[in-house]
């Protein structure tokens, strides 16, 4: 059975192609959980993708791709990414490997946007290559 990666994205995120497209760019998430599969197919790797607005969703599903043997979790933390202590704490708490990845650079924008308590806690992060930035978090998921 292929390995299992867990793409676990935060809030808004369900908003994709409609929020700021100048920003986050025009593909949905089901058109990027498309790309990841064909990639993941490719790979011999099985995509869990799952969105929540809520962040103790977030947290059940860290704990819950520990628990279940996933092989990495590919996270988009969204606005949680520099405000939850939660979300660090639950990433440092699973042994499986967290890749934090963003659509846009963080570090190119506000100010507010440079700290990641996410990315503290990770194993890697990729971000500022749009919907890229998914595909290349699942490349070194393979290779871990």
């Amino acid at each position: 059975m292929a390995d299992a990666i867990y793409v676990l994205n935060g809030p808004n995120l369900n908003l994709l192609g409609l929020r700021e497209p100048e920003i986050y760019g025009s593909d949905t998430l089901d058109d990027i959980a498309g790309q990841l599969e064909d990639r993941a197919r490719e790979l011999d790797l099985v995509i869990d993708m799952r969105q929540s607005n809520h962040e103790g969703h977030l947290i059940d599903w860290l704990h819950e791709a520990q628990s279940q043997g996933a092989k990495a979790v590919i996270l988009n933390p969204g606005g949680y990414t520099h405000t939850s202590v939660a979300l660090h704490d639950a990433v440092k708490a699973i042994t499986t490997p967290v890749i934090e990845i963003h659509l846009s650079n963080p570090h190119a924008r506000e100010d507010f946007r440079h700290v990641s308590y996410v990315g503290r806690a990770a194993r890697g992060t990729v971000a500022g290559f749009g919907a890229l930035s998914y595909i290349l978090a699942l490349e070194a998921a393979a290779r871990i």
